[in-house]
């Protein structure tokens, strides 16, 4: 079987460095500008924070794991920034592309307890909007274009303007969701985990998640004071404008549609699910994968015609990496191989992916839980046992999938990189129980899977002396299935012949999860018929790259 080639990865850092004074609130900030060309940070009309434009087609990412974020949309093309801290220099990051806009906290190295810092923020209506905070909680007045809020424990309120076109999905697996959109502002309904609505036509993409917090969507509250009725006993602080902002002309007036509201135990079905593809992109010449592609560049084909993409995902957005590693039959020096391979695999993977490992033999044990805490993973690597009894390989899928789905609250993109020889006990010849999930369960939920799953199949085959040895028929049946696993889940099947090869090949894994591409789409076709719908994504105006991700899928 021909081998894979090796595929490069680019690295986009920051080429400049300004340093900007303003006023006391926002005293120290650091501006990172990849592109020389473009516009530079200046202070807002009225002096307080910095301002930065935002083309149509770019997208603005928010990231405070320090405080609360707050928004509020405007008519203007550029970005409003305020910060308020209660430390004298609030460490504030601001990173630009041609596609992205990156506003940031950090916490600086040695600091045992980092300070809060709040971020307020004016938006263009325009702006594909992604905010991220831990405890903070995020407000947002007003639609941009398309919002991704997701907090840990803090709450979240969108205030939403009358005759929206929305299609929000608000989920909190721990805490509260309350709407007051619909006539009975009074009484309001209240939900656990998940409430669905379509305003309007339902362009415009909306997803708010809290994992323990509440979700509140109400409309949105006149500038005057008068404020539409919300459950919130804390008003939300109001947003100063710019002086030389011209105010937006907004209605207190509640849209029509009333959300669909889904109990706890209810099965969600919605009458339209949007599609969720990750896709790479490699040079059909160099076999190099290619970063840097906007929204734009791709046109998405289901059964032969043309979707709409709602949302689209850099190659840059950061993911959630799971290794997920067969450590049955090993011996110590062949842990000691996987486990040098694994911290090889930690140090390649990008500082903003977050990394879980989970090793399995006849069960499956979580050697570290997602997080970007790259010292504490190599602690935990380096500590990790040898797992005892058969190869229960399909269980441990079925464990890394619900982990997977346990942490979907966060809304990264996640990917599964699964390293084994494929022998399941329960295949013939194979020693001891084998799973309990068979393979065909394991093989569909993995083309239900919303990330990606990368196959690293180890050639353990030995010569079969007897009738009870394992036999090459099926080694072949373990070689095929972890190819259609890969295929599957959008992936790439990589064989390792060698376990020496394995950290190399882990890099190229790394490699190519940062060539991957996010988009979201809703098919034109409603029906949930369960047929088989082919997935075709192309790059028109380049013809030499190829685009490899799902091919398919099923509404059921």
């Amino acid at each position: 079987m021909p081998k894979k080639n090796k595929r490069g990865f680019t690295m986009r850092r920051a080429t400049l460095k300004d340093f900007y004074a303003c006023a006391a609130l926002f005293v120290l900030c650091f501006v990172y500008v990849t592109l020389p060309q473009s516009a530079d940070a200046q202070e807002d009309d009225a002096g307080r924070g910095l301002r930065f434009d935002l083309p149509r087609n770019a997208r603005l990412r928010v990231e405070n794991l320090r405080g609360d974020v707050t928004v509020e949309t405007w008519n203007e093309k550029y970005v409003a920034l305020e910060s308020a801290a209660n430390e004298p220099e609030p460490p504030v990051r601001i990173g630009r592309t041609n596609q992205l806009l990156t506003v940031s906290t950090l916490i600086r190295p040695g600091t045992r307890r980092a300070r809060t810092v709040n971020l307020k923020l004016h938006v263009p209506t325009f702006a594909r909007l992604q905010i991220t905070t831990a405890k903070g909680k995020v407000e947002v007045r007003g639609l941009p274009q398309s919002l991704v809020a997701q907090t840990t424990t803090g709450n979240v309120l969108l205030e939403i303007p009358a005759a929206s076109d929305a299609l929000i999905t608000a989920q909190s697996r721990r805490g509260q969701i309350v709407s007051t959109l619909d006539e009975n502002k009074q009484n309001p309904r209240t939900r656990r985990r998940i409430l669905q609505t379509r305003l309007g036509a339902g362009n415009k993409i909306v997803r708010l998640t809290s994992l323990s917090g509440r979700i509140t969507l109400a409309p949105l509250a006149m500038e005057n004071g008068d404020v539409a009725a919300t459950t919130n006993t804390e008003q939300p602080p109001v947003l100063e404008r710019p002086q030389a902002t011209p105010t937006p002309n907004v209605s207190v007036t509640a849209p029509s549609p009333t959300p669909e509201e889904v109990d706890e135990d209810d099965v969600i079905r919605v009458e339209t699910d949007l599609v969720t593809l990750n896709m790479s992109v490699v040079d059909r010449t160099s076999g190099r994968g290619v970063v840097g592609l906007a929204e734009s560049d791709f046109k998405i084909y289901e059964d032969g015609t043309e979707q709409t993409i709602r949302s689209f995902e850099s190659s840059s957005a950061p993911f959630d990496l799971m290794l997920l590693i067969d450590l049955s039959g090993s011996t110590r020096d062949v842990v000691n191989l996987i486990r040098t391979a694994a911290l090889r695999f930690v140090r390649a993977a990008r500082p903003q992916d977050r990394i879980a490992v989970v090793t399995f033999a006849a069960a499956p044990v979580l050697v570290a839980p997602p997080t970007t805490d790259r010292a504490d993973l190599r602690r935990r690597i380096n500590a990790m046992e040898q797992p005892q009894g058969s190869t229960k390989l399909y269980d441990a899928m079925n464990f890394a999938l619900d982990l997977i789905e346990k942490n979907s609250a966060n809304k990264r993109r996640s990917a599964v990189i699964l390293m084994s020889d494929g022998l399941d006990s329960s295949l013939p010849n194979v020693r001891g129980d084998g799973s309990s999930i068979p393979y065909s369960d394991i093989l569909h939920r993995t083309e239900e899977l919303d990330g990606v799953l990368y196959s690293l199949w180890l050639n353990t085959e030995y010569e079969a002396f007897s009738p009870e040895d394992v036999q090459p028929e099926t080694v072949d049946t373990a070689y095929e299935r972890m190819n259609k696993l890969a295929e599957a889940g959008g992936g790439v099947f990589y064989e390792v012949e060698r376990l020496e090869d394995l950290a190399g090949v882990y890099e190229r894994v790394v490699a190519d999860i940062g060539t991957v591409y996010t988009f979201t789409y809703l098919p034109t076709d409603k029906k949930r018929d369960g047929r088989w719908r082919g997935i075709r994504v192309t790059v028109p105006q380049r013809p030499n790259l190829i685009v490899r991700g799902r091919r398919g899928y099923r509404l059921q």
